[in-house]
């Protein structure tokens, strides 16, 4: 892990003997600065962290060229949801059919186990989209939040919202066309717009509360009234276990977009946030997240 250089400060002295013969006289002598730690290498193709407090850049790699973000897309999808005014995270949304068909059409994606029939809270429903990643969950809640008379016009609606928020916070590189990262070619967004995408959306303490969440088991409605006790869902980001200070946010994956994280960490009082796109498995990307999460505090001091 890098940290911050630490220099010995030595007293003045008058005169110094260098190997050229000459004097140098000089104050105190003092070592660099934590800005001159060395940037590391990651195998990720894209990386961007900053300084949370004020957005100020701390690495780049490729920041601003557009990749796949597989599930990463799931942090815009909970901000929507999030948005909504007069949102009351405890209404009950009926898990319907459609959503567990849609996970057997796409070659069993990641889900949160849902059950046809089940009576799921909003906040539930969250919890299942940012743990274990559940398109389920996804589903649901655009078929909740979207307008409109059919499901497919509430899943069109809930996606232009996505698309209006990126457009709002200044995302110039980014454009969803699906409610769970499953793109259909126009799913793609930037290090740098994830990472400030992500920094917007951990502004709301629900969302930072959920993403920092290691497991969560949902008591559920079954269709007959009674409860049903879900097996319980595992947060698939594995740097809230294995790297300190760490609050969330995001993982992602997928044919294209390769392994994807977006992370943060507070350490000191100081939250660095980033992202990394197309890593080549779990454990490099969560390798590449650490160095870059260990360079920013350094850099921070």
């Amino acid at each position: 892990m890098i940290t911050g250089i630490k220099g010995t400060r030595f007293r003045s002295v008058a005169a110094v003997a260098v190997t050229s013969g000459a004097l140098l006289t000089t104050g105190a002598l003092t070592a660099a600065p934590a800005q001159a730690v060395t940037a590391p290498s990651i195998v990720a193709k894209g990386g961007y962290v900053m300084n949370n407090s004020n957005a100020k850049t701390l690495y780049t790699k490729a920041a601003d060229t557009r990749r796949s973000t597989g599930s990463t897309t799931k942090i815009m999808t909970a901000k929507v949801v999030l948005a909504q005014s007069n949102l009351n995270l405890d209404a009950k949304v009926t898990i319907q059919k459609a959503y567990s068909d849609y996970i057997v059409d796409n070659n069993y994606a990641s889900n949160a186990g849902l059950i046809v029939g089940d009576k799921v809270t909003v906040r539930q429903l969250l919890y299942g989209l940012m743990l274990p990643s559940g398109c389920d969950a996804a589903y649901a809640l655009a078929d909740k939040f979207g307008s409109g008379s059919t499901r497919a016009a509430r899943v069109k609606s809930f996606i232009g919202k996505m698309n209006t928020t990126a457009k709002n916070l200044g995302l110039k590189n980014t454009h969803f066309d699906s409610f769970d990262g499953i793109g259909h070619g126009a799913n793609y967004s930037t290090p740098r717009d994830l990472t400030k995408l992500a920094s917007s959306a951990m502004k709301n303490s629900t969302f930072r509360t959920i993403v920092k969440t290691k497991a969560y088991t949902a008591k559920t409605i079954t269709k007959s009234g009674s409860p049903r006790t879900m097996k319980t869902w595992k947060n698939t980001n594995g740097l809230l276990s294995s790297y300190s200070g760490t609050i969330g946010v995001k993982t992602g994956s997928g044919p294209e977009a390769k392994y994807c994280l977006v992370f943060a960490a507070t350490r000191n009082g100081k939250t660095v946030i980033g992202t990394v796109l197309a890593s080549t498995s779990i454990a490099q990307r969560e390798t590449d997240a650490k160095k870059l999460l260990s360079y920013g505090f350094a850099k921070l001091g």
